[in-house]
C-alpha cells in the first residue's frame, strides 16, 4: 500500500525564499550589476589567505574547541579592550560562532522563553523575527522613521511591559546606514535598568562606521554590558563573508546558556580559519583600523556619481549600504521598482519594505557599495540614465 507523502505543518509558514536570493537570481537572469546582496566583489587580505593555507598545511584540520580556539578568543579580548576599554574574559565570555547569524540565533534561543516579548527596531535584519518565533517569543516592532531613523525613546518606554525579556538593537544599522550614539545607550539603560531585560546588540558593521565619534558599542556601557550579548562578524571586517565566522561577547552566565545552544547547533567553527583570523588580528590590526576610510571612499564615490541622477541619496554614517529615494522616478512600490530596475536598468537593489512588518509607504531602496570602483561606476552610469 502506498503511503501518502507526509508534509509537516510549518513553524514559519509566512516565510519563503529571501528577497536577497530573489534579487540576486533576477540580476543573474538579466545580466544586471548586483548591488543588492551585501557582500564584496573583491577578495580579502592576502595575508589572511596565506595564513589559512599555512594552518591547513600544518594539520590544523580537526575539530576546534566548542567555544573557539584560545588564540582567537584572546585576540578578540585584546581588540575589545583596545576599542571599548573593557576586556572580556577569553575563557568564559567569548564564543566563536558559524557567522554572526548563528550567534544571533543562539542568543535568542537561549534567552527567549515562550510568551516572552522581544522588542526590535524596524526596519530590521530579516533573521531576528524567525528566531524569536521559533523560540516562542512575541516580537514587538518599533518603527524608525525616515530620513533620520532615530529611536523614539518615549515610544520605546511605552512598548515595555512585565513580559519584556529582550531588546534587539543593530548599530551600525542595516539597512538604514545610521549609527547609535552614546546617548542612545544611556537612554536604553535608563529605560530598562529597573527590569530584568536583556540586550542583543548586533554590531557586525562595528568597523564600518563613519561617525565622527566612532562606533558606540554596548560593550562600552558599564551597566548594559552586564546583561548584553554583543555580536560581530569577521566576514564583514575582512571581506570574507563566505568563511562564515563570527563571535559573541557576553557575561559568563549568559555565555554559558548561549553555548548550550551553540554546541548542538554547529558545535564548533572550522579550525584553520580561526587560527588565520587570530594571526590577522595580532599582526595586521591596521586592516580594521583603516576600514572606515576604505569604505568611506567607496561611499563617497557612489554618492557623488549619483548626484547627477534623479535619485536622492540619504546620509550614510555606517555599514556599506546607501539608501536612495526614487520618488522622482516612479510611483511604483519599492518591490516592483526594484524588479523593474533590475530588468530595465540592469542594476539590482533591495526594497526597504522587506525589512518591515508593517506597510512601509516610503520609496526607498538599498544599494551596496562594497564593490570594486569599476562596478560602482558602471552601476551609477546606468542609474544616471533613468
Amino acid at each position: 500500500m502506498t503511503q501518502p507523502n507526509l508534509i509537516p505543518a510549518s513553524k514559519l509558514p509566512a516565510l519563503g525564499t529571501t528577497i536577497f536570493t530573489q534579487m540576486s537570481a533576477l540580476a543573474a537572469r538579466h545580466n544586471a550589476i548586483n548591488l543588492s546582496q551585501g557582500f564584496p566583489d573583491f577578495s580579502g587580505p592576502d595575508y589572511l589567505q596565506a595564513r589559512l593555507a599555512y594552518h591547513v598545511s600544518q594539520g590544523a584540520n580537526q575539530y576546534a574547541p566548542m567555544t573557539g580556539v584560545l588564540p582567537l578568543r584572546e585576540a578578540i579580548a585584546d581588540k575589545t579592550a583596545a576599542l571599548y576599554d573593557y576586556r572580556p574574559d577569553p575563557e568564559h565570555d567569548i564564543t566563536v560562532t558559524a557567522g554572526a547569524t548563528e550567534a544571533l540565533y543562539a542568543a535568542i534561543t537561549a534567552l527567549v522563553r515562550p510568551g516572552d516579548e522581544v522588542i526590535c527596531f524596524d526596519p530590521s535584519y530579516d533573521s531576528y523575527a524567525p528566531a524569536v518565533t521559533l523560540a516562542g517569543g512575541v516580537l514587538k516592532r518599533l518603527a524608525l522613521q525616515p530620513p533620520a531613523f532615530r529611536p523614539d525613546w518615549q515610544a520605546f518606554r511605552q512598548q515595555l511591559s512585565a513580559k519584556t525579556r529582550l531588546v534587539i538593537i543593530n548599530t551600525p544599522h542595516n539597512p538604514t546606514a545610521t549609527v547609535w550614539s552614546d546617548s542612545d545607550f544611556t537612554a536604553l539603560w535608563q529605560a530598562i535598568a529597573a527590569q530584568e531585560i536583556y540586550v542583543l546588540s548586533d554590531e557586525v558593521y562595528e568597523h564600518i562606521c563613519f561617525a565622527e565619534q566612532g562606533h558606540a558599542s554596548v560593550l562600552a556601557h558599564a551597566g548594559l554590558r552586564q546583561r548584553a550579548v554583543a555580536v560581530s562578524s569577521f566576514g564583514k571586517t575582512f571581506h570574507m563573508t563566505g568563511w562564515k565566522v563570527g563571535y559573541c561577547i557576553a557575561p559568563a552566565a549568559l555565555s554559558a546558556e548561549i553555548r548550550k545552544v551553540h554546541q548542538y547547533l554547529t558545535f564548533s567553527v572550522n579550525t584553520p580559519a580561526q587560527l588565520a583570523l587570530a594571526d590577522m588580528l595580532r599582526t595586521r590590526p591596521e586592516h580594521y583600523q583603516q576600514l572606515p576610510a576604505f569604505y568611506r571612499a567607496r561611499r563617497d564615490r557612489l554618492t557623488q556619481a549619483l548626484a547627477a541622477s534623479r535619485f536622492k541619496v540619504l546620509p550614510c554614517t555606517g555599514t556599506y549600504f546607501l539608501l536612495a529615494d526614487y520618488s522622482a522616478l516612479s510611483d511604483r512600490d519599492d518591490v516592483s521598482f526594484c524588479e523593474w530596475l533590475t530588468r530595465e536598468a540592469g542594476v539590482a537593489a533591495i526594497p526597504l519594505s522587506v525589512f518591515c512588518a508593517d506597510p512601509f509607504p516610503h520609496r526607498l531602496i538599498r544599494l551596496c557599495f562594497a564593490k570594486q570602483e569599476a562596478t560602482l561606476d558602471a552601476a551609477a552610469e546606468r542609474l544616471c540614465q533613468l
